[in-house]
């Protein structure tokens, strides 16, 4: 009762002022069952609209970033002599490629509208900047395999051999630059928008998945038979970093406004894939099992991946995470 005074006394000083000033300041009344609903948002709808990408899209974002540190592989095991290495991750990275663009394609629609990407060059734009990666990318993989392929099979001899010789140690390099652009932009592009579970994570995602994409890359390698201790410390390594990522989103929670990370079958996704790819291929490589680890990494990377884009999705249709991550 004594509310309800309270109220019913603040609707008369606000009907008073109103036919005094015209202007009303201050708080209005909380009206118990009133017919506005008590929700965040309007009415409890979407303040903002939720992505629309489908599957395209997140296999794209496994795919290419598997590519992309293949190459940088490459790079590595030309660099250190080993020949039969490189030129295994070369071939990952080209067919990366050949899966890349149709995949990215697919998510657009229409064939015109990648080409149309490519006719502006805009630095601020994320997605401008990963059409024109991928495609600068797939420009050096396709001619450095093609170059080492040749070299490798002494197709010519004298100065002809050396000329494809110094081509594919340049084609390497530039496949390894754009590689690394390609498998960690992914993560840039998610942290670019307001969709508030990618945003408040802008830091930590393209270091995800980069460290994803080198994790998948070198297991990769080691179930086409290559079994060097390179790739094995690089499997070691990724392993290790998803772990710590792993830790770092259990603790570091931001209430409301990232519970699509923690909670709904996204918040399960993105939780499975990290323990595939983190916890349970370290251990699986502690105990000497590297294809089980592998096997186990590459299919973490894949469902973390589609975790992350229902995450955005169930995040975009929330409008309470959308206010609380104001406070960010």
């Amino acid at each position: 009762m004594t509310n309800e005074r309270a109220n019913e006394q603040r609707l008369e000083e606000l009907r008073e002022q109103a036919w005094k000033e015209g202007v009303v300041a201050g708080k209005g009344v909380d009206v118990a069952s009133g017919p506005i609903p008590r929700k965040p948002g309007y009415y409890g709808q979407a303040v903002l609209k939720p992505p629309v990408w489908t599957w395209e899209i997140p296999i794209y974002f496994f795919v290419g970033g598997l590519g992309g540190m293949s190459a940088v592989i490459a790079l590595g095991a030309a660099v250190f002599q080993h020949a039969d290495v490189a030129r295994a991750a070369m071939w990952v990275a080209a067919i990366a490629v050949v899966i890349s663009l149709p995949l990215l394609i697919m998510d657009l629609g229409r064939p015109r509208l990648f080409i149309n990407m490519l006719r502006v060059f805009k630095p601020q734009s994320v997605m401008s900047m990963g059409a024109w990666i991928l495609s600068t990318f797939g420009a050096c993989v396709v001619p450095g395999l093609v170059a080492l392929e040749l070299h490798t099979l002494h197709a010519f001899s004298g100065t002809p051999d050396q000329i494809l010789r110094i081509a594919a140690g340049l084609f390497i390099f530039g496949s390894a630059t754009f590689g690394m652009l390609l498998a960690t932009y992914t993560g840039v592009l998610l942290g670019a928008t307001v969709i508030p579970a990618w945003f408040l994570h802008r830091t930590l995602l393209p270091i995800h998945f980069g460290i994803s994409g080198l994790g998948s890359a070198a297991a990769v390698l080691e179930l086409l038979g290559h079994r060097i201790a390179p790739l094995n410390a690089l499997g070691f390594f990724a392993a290790a970093v998803q772990t710590a990522l792993l830790i770092w989103l259990i603790v570091d929670k931001h209430g409301a406004a990232d519970r699509a990370i923690h909670e709904h079958g996204s918040g399960w996704l993105i939780r499975i894939g990290e323990v595939l790819n983190g916890p349970l291929a370290l251990v699986l490589r502690c105990f000497g099992l590297v294809p089980l680890s592998a096997i186990s990494f590459l299919i973490g990377a894949l469902v973390s991946r589609f975790g992350w884009i229902a995450a955005g999705r169930v995040s975009g249709c929330d409008p309470e995470a959308v206010f609380a991550a104001e406070h960010y």
